[in-house]
């Protein structure tokens, strides 16, 4: 057994009593891959000592809906509507037979990019999700078991499963919208991933645990979700699925089910504590949505949580309305970010920022109630009760935020500071199951300006190819507006 390691900064996050505890020039214990001690005046034998000054040692965040993609939103951000620009196939395209834009050296590089830009944001607990807008139809076994090879070099610690689904909405000729569903396809996808979670559950010495991931509500047949909700409890695994997200999405269940997307999940039996549900925003009598009913108490009745996103949902002029009001309700609350850049911080600060601006004031949430979403909101979701804390037993998950960095202001109180200046570039060092994956800034093994000059590269090749699979074939030039004139040198 390996002596202690015993880490002490300027403040401590550790828990007590079921809720988190600061404590000013703390003490952190590490003894293999677990917490043997937080708090003050450590008596025991240790290996070595790390002081990190003026500094936050917390637990790791756990991140629900983890980008593990090259960045997708910057392609719909200023381009819209979805259907002109290439977030919907056209018909032309399916019948020419969708094909992978990415091949699969690519793909394993994507999941190994994104991981790495995970560690740097302090997230230790990722559910990775990636765009199926791109690909063939679903994610492959093969791309996923390159996925649990990158978290395993890198230190990760994830829930993987590959992503699959029953149909797709596409553009007719016409200009209207229209469902295809391939009922065979989706369930073959299910097997695939079952198969999946049977052979890479806890490899890795549990660092690698898996999930079921049908991909959206709209895209799932019922034969489909029933199936993954039987398979999920069989494995006993979490089933996640994007459901309640957008107008498009809850017009369309109306329209093929008869119901709202949380009363079909109801009459479905899919909800359970296990079910993990990105985004939750639009719901009955909630953003636009005038349609009666109580989509949110079947939502916390069902048990299951909501993942929380509110900087992609801000980017797309959404929110929770609101975070208070879920949380309030008795509904499970964690984070995700499900967007670039996958930094926590920026997340439950906008997360913040738009509850207090949908409540009209600053009474409508603190800073505790999104750290608490980043770290136990996540871990209960898992029903990990060893993740998102610092105590005693607790796996030796834990981020460094450096209060050195110039931008980082004034302290009070730290969990305050870090909701007004902090951004992923603050986490200095970053430890998962005891192994420092990230020290000082430096990820073993990981070229960052090397990372981001091939994905840049990889970038640019599906943006080439996708006229392809929009409405109308335009141009990239037309799919893709500029900022101001651009003059190339002739």
């Amino acid at each position: 057994m390996t002596e202690p390691l015993l880490l002490t900064a300027r403040w401590v996050v550790g828990h007590v009593d079921g809720r988190h505890a600061l404590y000013p020039n703390g003490e952190v214990v590490v003894s293999g891959d677990r917490v043997l001690f937080v708090g003050h005046g450590y008596e025991g034998p240790v290996a070595r000592r790390i002081d990190y000054g003026n500094a936050l040692i917390g637990p790791g965040f756990v991140d629900l809906d983890a980008l593990s993609d090259l960045d997708t939103t910057v392609l719909g951000y200023d381009n819209q509507p979805a259907v002109k620009k290439g977030r919907i196939w056209p018909e032309t395209y399916m019948e020419s037979g969708p094909f992978e834009m990415y091949s699969e050296e690519e793909l394993a590089f994507q999941k190994r990019y994104a991981f790495s830009r995970l560690i740097r944001s302090g997230i230790t607990t990722a559910l990775p999700i990636a765009s199926l807008f791109y690909r063939q139809w679903g994610e492959t076994t093969g791309e996923f078991s390159a996925a649990a090879e990158a978290a395993r070099d890198l230190g990760l610690r994830v829930y993987l499963g590959p992503a699959y689904r029953s149909g797709n909405s596409f553009v007719r000729r016409d200009g209207t919208i229209d469902y295809h569903f391939d009922e065979e396809r989706g369930l073959d996808g299910l097997a695939d991933a079952v198969d999946f979670c049977r052979k890479f559950e806890g490899q890795a010495n549990g660092l690698i645990r898996t999930m079921l991931a049908p991909d959206r509500i709209e895209t799932c047949t019922p034969e489909l979700l029933k199936a993954s909700a039987a398979a999920a409890e069989a494995l006993d695994v979490p089933i996640r699925l994007h459901c309640c997200q957008s107008p498009f999405e809850y017009q369309s269940v109306l329209k093929l089910r008869g119901m709202s997307p949380a009363e079909w999940l109801e009459s479905l039996g899919f909800l359970s504590p296990r079910a993990i549900l990105p985004h939750g925003t639009h719901v009955s009598g909630r953003n636009g949505i005038d349609r009666p009913g109580r989509d949110l108490e079947i939502l916390r009745d069902g048990g299951g949580t909501i993942a929380h996103c509110p900087l992609v949902s801000a980017r797309h002029g959404n929110a929770l309305q609101s975070f208070r009001k879920y949380r309030d309700m008795g509904i499970r609350i964690g984070l995700g970010t499900d967007t670039y850049p996958p930094d926590m911080f920026l997340n439950m600060q906008v997360g913040m920022m738009l509850c207090r601006i949908e409540e009209g004031g600053t009474d409508g949430c603190r800073s505790e109630d999104y750290y608490d979403a980043a770290t136990l909101g996540g871990a209960d979701a898992l029903n990990r009760p060893d993740l998102g804390r610092l105590q005693a037993g607790s796996a030796a998950d834990l981020i460094v935020v450096d209060f050195d960095d110039p931008f980082m202001g004034q302290t009070i109180d730290p969990i305050q500071t870090l909701m007004l200046n902090a951004s992923a570039r603050s986490v200095s060092t970053v430890m998962i199951a005891g192994r420092f994956v990230m020290e000082n800034g430096v990820i073993p093994g990981v070229d960052d300006r090397e990372y981001r000059k091939r994905a840049q590269t990889q970038f640019d090749g599906v943006i080439a190819k996708y006229p392809l699979r929009t409405f109308s074939h335009p141009p990239v030039e037309e799919i893709f507006s500029s900022s101001y004139p651009t003059h190339r040198k002739a």
